[in-house]
């Protein structure tokens, strides 16, 4: 909870210095960051439910067991981490810039819950790795087989969206 809570406030720290700093003629520039964060948060998202299934299938204390460890611990802080925060930041400053917010468009309220779930999904994977780091595992690959589907589905929902946007 703690490092949830100081993400959170450096999320805003950085959002709040990019409406000082920033011109509303960066759009494009941010609108870039935004989708390049997407992506390597996504592919975190998609790649760490996936060393789970394998790591739940090690023997504990393993030397296959401490890489998968090392392993998720550098993807989750090293990628997925950021880019949740530079997907945050660009994403909040883009719908404010853009008039987003006030546009009454319930696609985008939809898709702000969307990512809320997923930043959901991403505090989940974050307790896990912590579990595994500790030995203190307790579900099984299957359980991490299904979750590991649950970031491709909101995806897709996300893009559908953004892209469509049905409504």
């Amino acid at each position: 909870m703690k490092n949830a809570m100081i993400a959170l406030a450096v999320t805003c720290l950085i959002a709040a210095l990019m409406f000082l700093v920033l011109p509303d003629s960066a759009y494009l520039w941010v609108k870039s960051v935004h989708v390049f964060a997407v992506i390597a948060w996504m592919a975190g998202m998609l790649y760490l439910p996936r060393l789970f299934v394998y790591h739940a299938g090690a023997e504990v204390g393993s030397v296959q067991s401490e890489t998968f460890k090392v392993m998720e611990r550098r993807l989750l802080k090293g990628i997925i981490n950021p880019s949740m925060i530079g997907t945050w930041v660009a994403g909040v400053w883009l719908a404010v810039s853009g008039g987003w917010l006030t546009s009454g468009d319930v696609w985008l309220h939809v898709k702000i819950l969307l990512v809320l779930i997923m930043s959901g999904i991403h505090g989940t994977l974050t307790g896990a790795t912590r579990r595994f780091a500790e030995d203190r595992n307790e579900k099984s690959a299957r359980y991490w087989r299904v979750l590991n589907e649950v970031p491709a589905v909101l995806l897709v929902g996300i893009i559908i969206l953004v892209v469509v946007k049905p409504f």
